[in-house]
């Protein structure tokens, strides 16, 4: 064994006077810090450094028997280019990341579905498109064709995003009761030149890793949020 340097070795004895022992819950794996991680035992978690942040980091985590939980995974991130901001109050084409914690409805890709994939994956054709359209009752939601009250300029056609949506998965954000004029189309999906307009992107080959590793039977979830202040990662 190596001996200690004398500032480390001063640290030790300080600690031992003053019986002081490091901080367990600082050691911790962030979703053990978190208040709340879906109840499942698949979790994403999604961290920048503060709001105004374009970039972060994406790691995948996995609950163990013991309840432990361990790293499956890291990638470096993308997020909106306006930074992020709390979900609930979010604005539709304000290119913020909503933060939050949600569920991972189902997954979808212009390519085919990496091998091992489980969760449901739509392919990408044509006339597949994601509905924005705030005066649609599809609004927020795949659609195939595009409905007559969706709005073209209002929506997107996944098929005009080859490489960011080469693969994706659909973030809950705004899914189940959509709120109109909050957002819609958060996606985790591949990078593409920049920031993006609200989702969270990463390398095609970590987001290829990703399908393969989420398991609809584990109750995946995705947290979303900053390493500290009113939109920290610990309070989801």
């Amino acid at each position: 064994m190596r001996p200690l340097r004398a500032g480390i070795a001063g640290a030790v004895v300080v600690c031992a006077v003053l019986g002081v022992a490091p901080s367990a819950s600082a050691a911790a794996p962030l979703p053990a810090r978190m208040a709340d991680t879906g109840g499942g035992s698949q979790l994403i978690t999604a961290e920048a450094p503060r709001t105004s942040s374009t970039s972060g980091t994406v790691t995948w985590w996995d609950r163990r028997a013991d309840g432990r939980w361990t790293k499956a995974g890291s990638a470096p991130a993308r997020f909106g280019a306006k930074g992020l901001v709390e979900g609930v109050r979010r604005k539709q084409g304000t290119n913020t990341t909503p933060t939050g914690l949600y569920d991972l409805p189902f997954a979808f890709g212009n390519a085919a579905a990496p091998g091992g994939t489980s969760v449901p994956y739509r392919r990408v054709r044509g006339a597949s498109w994601w509905c924005e359209d705030n005066g649609s009752r599809s609004y927020n939601r795949w659609t195939e064709p595009r409905p007559r009250d969706c709005r073209a300029t209002e929506s997107e056609r996944l098929a005009d995003y080859g490489t960011q949506y080469a693969h994706a998965l659909v973030i809950g954000f705004n899914y189940h009761r959509p709120v109109r004029g909050r957002g819609a189309g958060i996606f985790l999906h591949v990078n593409g030149r920049a920031a993006t307009a609200g989702c969270v992107s990463v390398p095609k080959a970590d987001m290829r890793r990703i399908l393969a590793w989420v398991r609809p039977g584990r109750s995946p979830h995705m947290a979303i949020g900053t390493s500290g202040g009113a939109t920290a990662l610990t309070r989801y």
